[in-house]
């Protein structure tokens, strides 16, 4: 693959992404020198440094290297996992922390979401991180991906210019949270909220209507013969 072109295809990345290349680079751990190199010609683009776009970023390799295809990988739907129901520790010491919420129900303050009075355990297992937070999501908007009653393990996003289209978000309104794909719109002032299940119809929001955004990292599903 000619080395301009995957030059190219990185340098869009972080210009849809409308950060710096030092932010960039930072965010798929890599020296920022190192990085001006490859970007500017002087260091070959490796498989490694692809490699480190697909794991921080979940960018497809195809596409990094082909152009074609899906952009971003559907990273949540990869990571599903199955527990068995007995996983939660109601004394909440260890890993992440299980929160009473539905996400997909509405209006509620964001203040009250990860509130003491609404954990009811933790779950310490390899796959999912300490520092995620566990809530509950209902209905059928996300199914088969998502299935009523499954929870979410997700990680607060402190830059909404950062959104990984195709991925599952939760995203908070004034009035509603939901669980939703977005998926890149027209307007660079929008964003489309795509459902998995198809008799719903797509929701077309201005960015400065999102509150509070948080990316779905895993999806968890209890299974009660383990």
């Amino acid at each position: 693959m000619p080395q301009e072109e995957l030059i190219s295809r990185i340098r869009e990345l972080i210009k849809e992404m409308n950060i710096s290349q030092n932010e960039f680079a930072d965010r798929i751990k890599i020296d920022r020198s190192n990085f001006s190199k490859h970007i500017n010609g002087k260091l070959p683009i490796s498989d490694s440094l692809l490699n480190k776009i697909v794991v921080s970023l979940g960018i497809s390799k195809e596409w990094l290297n082909s152009g074609e295809g899906e952009k971003y990988y559907m990273a949540a739907h990869r990571q599903t996992i199955s527990l068995p129901a007995n996983v939660i520790h109601t004394n909440g010491q260890r890993g992440a922390k299980v929160y009473d919420i539905d996400v997909t129900a509405g209006p509620i303050g964001r203040s009250l979401i990860f509130s003491t009075e609404n954990l009811i355990g933790s779950i310490d297992v390899p796959f999912i991180n300490n520092e995620n937070s566990i809530v509950r999501v209902s209905g059928d908007s996300m199914q088969p991906v998502i299935c009523n009653g499954d929870m979410v393990a997700i990680r607060e996003v402190k830059n909404p210019n950062l959104i990984f289209w195709g991925q599952i978000y939760v995203v908070l309104l004034d009035d509603y949270r939901m669980v939703k794909y977005i998926r890149k719109h027209t307007d660079r002032d929008m964003v489309i909220l795509r459902s998995a299940n198809p008799e719903y119809d797509d929701i077309e929001i201005h960015k400065s209507e999102i509150r509070d955004l948080f990316i779905v990292e895993n999806i968890i599903r209890f299974d009660s013969r383990m």
